[in-house]
Parts: structure tokens; sequence; C-alpha cells
């Protein structure tokens, strides 16, 4: 499964932050770094966001967490993204 387009990157903690937004107005930030859960073995954190590049924050209320979700590998990130992607329009 391939990752949707992203809409920023960010260096890190000397790692990495990859940002996804979609239509719905949720989105992720998907992290590997030093201090992230995984990433000293080279796996994925993922937050679920809602908002757009400019104005967004954590959402802690959705079906796919109410947490970050942490030691996750690339298909799992994809997976995941593909969720948050399917979710219903974000109501604010």
């Amino acid at each position: 499964m391939k990752r949707p387009p992203l809409y920023q990157i960010n260096h890190i903690h000397d790692g990495i932050q990859e940002i996804y937004f979609f239509e719905n107005d949720y989105g992720a930030s998907v992290i590997k770094h030093y201090f992230s859960h995984g990433g000293l073995a080279g796996l994925w954190e993922l937050a679920v966001l809602t908002g757009n590049i400019d104005d967004y924050e954590l959402c802690y209320t959705t079906p796919i967490t109410s947490d970050v979700i942490g030691y996750l590998t690339d298909k799992q990130v994809s997976e995941i993204l593909s969720d948050i992607s399917n979710l219903p329009q974000f109501k604010k």
C-alpha cells in the first residue's frame, strides 16, 4: 500500500517527522527519532491530527486510537493512514 502525498517533512531530534492531511480534515504525524516509541528500533510512531497544515492539533477521539501508536512498520503506517483518510468528515 502506497502512502499519500506528504504535506510537510521536518527533521527533529536527529530523526524525521512526516505530516499528512486528508480531505476529511484529519491527518497524521508520523515520527521516527530518538524519543519516539520505536524510533531506536527503526520503527514509526503515529498520532492522529485534526485541522490543516497551518493549524492542527492532536486528536485522541477517533476509532483509530485514543493515544499515539508506536512501534509501527512502514506497512502498518500506510494501513493506518488509509484508515484515517476513510474517517467521516471531522466536525469542529
